[in-house]
């Protein structure tokens, strides 16, 4: 098959949705697929073998990591010399219209996927009464696809109770051979707790935005005077946290990438995580993999990965101290402790990305050959 994949974001930018697109193209092409990778200009022109076209973009202001690059005219000799079988677009916005004007203008079948809850994200960014407005842009562009992919169930269903159809789930994935338990390093939560390896530490990774509610940690480190936290990653909101969190025992890492990452995973307690705007969470998957036990808002699609007293603990978000119990009961016993750790562990052996894209080059041959989809059905 020849995959054209329209993205809003792709490789070196970090991030879940970053992640899944890489491991996605690597496997298509080990799989015998011609990718073509659409996206704003991030200054390369290959990716394992599939040939990456850059757009030119233009920063956001409030997260200048993202760019909007709108479509160019430029993208029809490209696509018309690649003669795609079908277009993918993740994540349908600017540069997704493209892709999706395209589809129709070559007579090729369009599939969709949807990564980022921008519906809830507009909360975090003053903007909540748009929401209407935005679910109904969403349904007006996934509508035109002939599938739409999400990451989570709890993501299928609120899809489609939003009037999104022919909507169904793209299984989740993790490298459990990059993130692993050996990895464990004194060294690594040296570093991660700025020299008080015996301290307890928790650890998040993930981007520093207004989104994912870093702030809402604090309490548990007040509430847990002993522990150490290791913020990974980077974001628009990087400053008012070093600010927020100043005179607390909280270290501003920034990016960890590969092994050096997954070791950070290994070598942490507990990975806290507060976000209620998940659609999957892919980095719980890595913290998992990787023997972390979890502690995550019990909301959205994280609640397809972590279960509740069995590889992790859940809490409620609208509750103050729901995470500081679930932190406090999970630093408390050790012995329990560990079991998570090898549950969480189980749990992610169980999504290999080799899996997650057969499920995937099967939905196209679904769209591409519908009537063989049905017979088979």
């Amino acid at each position: 098959m020849r995959i054209a994949l329209f993205t809003e974001t792709f490789y070196p930018k970090i991030d879940g949705i970053v992640t899944r697109l890489c491991q996605t193209v690597d496997y298509l092409q080990r799989a015998g697929d011609s990718v073509l990778v659409v996206s704003p200009d991030y200054g390369i022109t290959e990716y394992k073998g599939a040939r990456v076209y850059g757009v030119t973009g233009y920063p956001l202001p409030m997260y200048p990591e993202l760019k909007l690059a709108p479509p160019s005219p430029s993208l029809r000799p490209v696509l018309e010399e690649f003669q795609p079988d079908l277009i993918h677009v993740v994540n349908p916005g600017i540069l997704g219209l493209g892709g999706i004007y395209y589809a129709k203008a070559l007579k090729v079948p369009l599939v969709a996927s949807y990564h980022t809850h921008l519906p809830r994200y507009l909360h975090h960014y003053g903007l909540g009464m748009l929401e209407p407005v935005m679910w109904e842009l969403l349904k007006g562009a996934h509508n035109q696809a002939e599938l739409n992919l999400c990451t989570s169930s709890a993501m299928v269903d609120e899809l489609r109770g939003h009037g999104i159809l022919r909507v169904d789930l793209w299984q989740r994935g993790v490298d459990t051979e990059l993130f692993e338990p050996d990895l464990t390093s004194r060294e690594m939560r040296s570093r991660l707790s700025d020299g008080h390896p015996d301290s307890p530490l928790l650890l998040y990774v993930g981007r520093i935005a207004a989104e994912k509610q870093i702030e809402a940690i604090k309490p548990v480190l007040e509430a847990i005077p002993e522990a150490r936290l290791a913020l990974v990653g980077d974001g628009p909101t990087r400053s008012q946290l070093e600010e927020h969190f100043a005179g607390t025992p909280t270290n501003f890492v920034g990016y960890l990438r590969g092994k050096t990452l997954a070791s950070a995973f290994a070598s942490a307690d507990a990975f806290i995580f507060p976000s209620r705007t998940e659609t999957l969470g892919l980095v719980l998957l890595e913290a998992m993999a990787a023997g972390c036990p979890v502690v995550a808002a019990g909301t959205g699609g994280i609640t397809d990965i972590v279960t509740d007293g069995v590889n992790g603990y859940l809490f409620d978000p609208n509750d103050d101290r729901g995470a500081i119990v679930a932190t406090e009961r999970l630093l408390a016993n050790q012995a329990e402790r560990e079991t998570l750790r090898q549950k969480a562990r189980e749990e992610a052996e169980r999504w290999g990305w080799s899996a997650a894209t057969a499920q995937l080059r099967q939905y196209y041959r679904s769209v591409l050959y519908p009537q063989s989809a049905q017979r088979a059905a």
